[in-house]
């Protein structure tokens, strides 16, 4: 979707914000037994640290890697929202182990063990979150705040840009 540098890290910034902020709600949910509305205030002392931490990962590093990952099985003849659904898998296939990696370090007690089990209760978490919630709702706002005449680049011969999930 993001066709330009500028358009790359507002995405980047807003998926990974309202991503983040969902998974420390739900860490923090796992670590008292439950939701309550604490949790979105708890949760917000965490972000101060996480969401940085995964824009930088993922503009950087890790949105670099997605797109090769998920053209090693689709085509970029296949339909746009499969592409994107590939992309968000690959996204969150390697922003979860990494992520559960550095969350382990800062807020628990570091051990294999700590890490794997963070890493298998985030992961269903992160993919749900992902393509229910979070990617859904992030992509329509970025549509609205950046709208294009599709058919205008069109007719001047422009392709619309390969699909970009962060």
């Amino acid at each position: 979707m993001p066709k330009t540098k500028f358009e790359e890290v507002v995405f980047t910034a807003v998926m990974s914000l309202v991503m983040v902020y969902g998974m420390i709600c739900y860490n923090i949910a796992l670590n008292l037994g439950g939701m309550t509305n604490d949790v979105f205030a708890m949760a917000l002392g965490e972000l101060k640290i996480m969401w940085p931490v995964a824009f930088v990962l993922e503009l950087f590093v890790i949105g670099r890697v997605t797109p090769r990952l998920a053209f090693s099985f689709m085509r970029p003849t296949d339909r746009p929202q499969f592409i994107t659904y590939a992309i968000s898998f690959c996204t969150c296939a390697l922003m979860c182990p990494t992520m559960s990696l550095i969350a382990t370090f800062l807020f628990k007690q570091p051990s294999l063990a700590t890490f794997a089990q963070t890493w298998a209760m985030n992961l269903p978490a992160a993919l749900l979150w992902q393509f229910v919630v979070c990617g859904p709702v992030v992509r329509l706002a970025f549509r609205c705040a950046f709208r294009r005449d599709e058919a205008a680049e069109k007719s001047q011969g422009l392709e619309p840009a390969e699909p970009s999930e962060a």
